[in-house]
């Protein structure tokens, strides 16, 4: 993506406006609800049994935002960082690190961090990113993940019948929850992206309709409890899998094969 008359580019501008204004009230609200932090807690057992992080694991974060997926991740790693371009949001989630009295964690502003890592994640990253960002990152991820490192990240799929559905019947709610810029991907182009850098790399389904619950209904923690369990048996058939809400990319280096990853 090309910069702009100040030399910015646009993109990162726009995304970085729309995340300011995010963390600065709405975020820290929404995302300590209910059905949110259950969310959070699945994304979190699948994220360690996806990648293998453990107790000895150097995990890295990409766009971690106020820290609310990390901070629930730390105490199961041996270090996390956690890297955001919105100082609002990084500022934010030192402060929750250090209230809960975690140690092992900190939160930088900006977009890479130094160092190799048994695992790196990116949690509703990705579709942030411009084309030519996304393109040019698995190489990038390749160069800093261990031997047998794992990445891990989780994103819309363009082929989802949640948003299909969404955009028909509530396109302004839709809307409130979509930074400028980002959009679906493709399940399939994205994962070439990540072979291309040399990485064994596998795709899978992560849900239909519980994280849109979580997002539309925050306070209603049985509801989102109700819809992954539903979700859960979905998954389990072929046919129906292609049309679920969000994707997982799971790219490792090695020879390590998908051991881990089960359709679930």
């Amino acid at each position: 993506m090309a910069a702009g008359p100040d030399g910015v580019n646009p993109v990162l501008r726009r995304e970085l406006e729309y995340h300011e204004k995010l963390y600065s009230g709405f975020a820290q609200k929404h995302f300590a609800r209910p059905a949110v932090r259950a969310l959070r807690r699945n994304m979190v057992a699948r994220i360690l049994r996806m990648t293998g992080a453990g107790p000895r694991s150097r995990v890295l974060s990409l766009g971690c935002g106020i820290g609310d997926t990390e901070l629930l991740l730390a105490p199961h790693v041996g270090e996390l960082v956690g890297i955001d371009l919105s100082p609002t949001a990084v500022r934010q989630a030192c402060a929750d690190r250090d209230q809960l009295g975690i140690t092992n964690a900190r939160f930088e502003e900006g977009s890479t961090a130094a160092g190799e890592f048994d695992a790196i994640i990116a949690i509703f990253f990705l579709h942030h990113l411009s084309d030519a960002d996304l393109a040019a990152l698995p190489a990038r991820i390749a160069g800093q993940l261990t031997p047998h490192g794992v990445f891990y990240s989780l994103d819309p799929s363009r082929q989802r019948l949640s948003g299909a559905i969404g955009r028909r019947v509530v396109p302004k709610l839709m809307k409130k929850y979509q930074s400028p810029d980002e959009r679906e991907l493709e399940a399939s182009a994205t994962a070439a992206l990540f072979r291309s850098a040399g990485l064994n790399t596998e795709v899978g389904m992560y849900d239909f309709g519980s994280s849109p619950v979580a997002g539309l209904f925050p306070g209603w923690r049985l509801g989102y409890q109700a819809a992954r369990a539903l979700d859960d048996l979905l998954l389990r058939i072929s046919l129906l899998r292609r049309l679920g809400s969000n994707f997982e990319i799971i790219a490792r280096r090695g020879d390590v094969s998908g051991a881990n990853y089960r359709q679930k």
